[in-house]
């Protein structure tokens, strides 16, 4: 049998958000948005992989600011694809960790086109 706390709701503690996971679910939710890919990774001007979007989270309170860098497909239509990315990315943020989003500045750093394989 589950035991109910008697204490009232105020005295049961609180929840904080670590600013590093709202950067994980924004970079997630932004890399789940249709016409976003994968950016290459360089080291020393050699690629050495791929990564995803890229977040960075300012703010204070409750309420955050987002700065999201990301690549696109080539061709896409980037003024659809970097709003549905401003709205998934807020959606998510506000939804699973109770912060505000006050604003999401989205960066295209990269038009990559769609890699064919050599076989089909």
């Amino acid at each position: 049998m589950t035991q109910v706390s008697e204490r009232p709701l105020d005295d049961r503690g609180t929840l904080r958000v670590d600013r590093s996971v709202v950067r994980k679910i924004a970079e997630h939710a932004a890399d789940e948005s249709p016409g976003t890919t994968a950016m290459a990774r360089k080291l020393v001007g050699v690629e050495v992989g791929t990564h995803g979007a890229k977040v960075d989270v300012t703010g204070d309170g409750d309420q955050v600011r987002l700065k999201v860098d990301v690549a696109l497909h080539y061709p896409a239509p980037v003024r659809t694809v970097v709003e549905d990315v401003r709205e998934r990315v807020i959606a998510e943020v506000e939804r699973l960790t109770g912060y505000h989003v006050r604003g999401v500045d989205v960066i295209v750093s990269a038009l990559r086109p769609k890699i064919r394989p050599r076989v089909e």
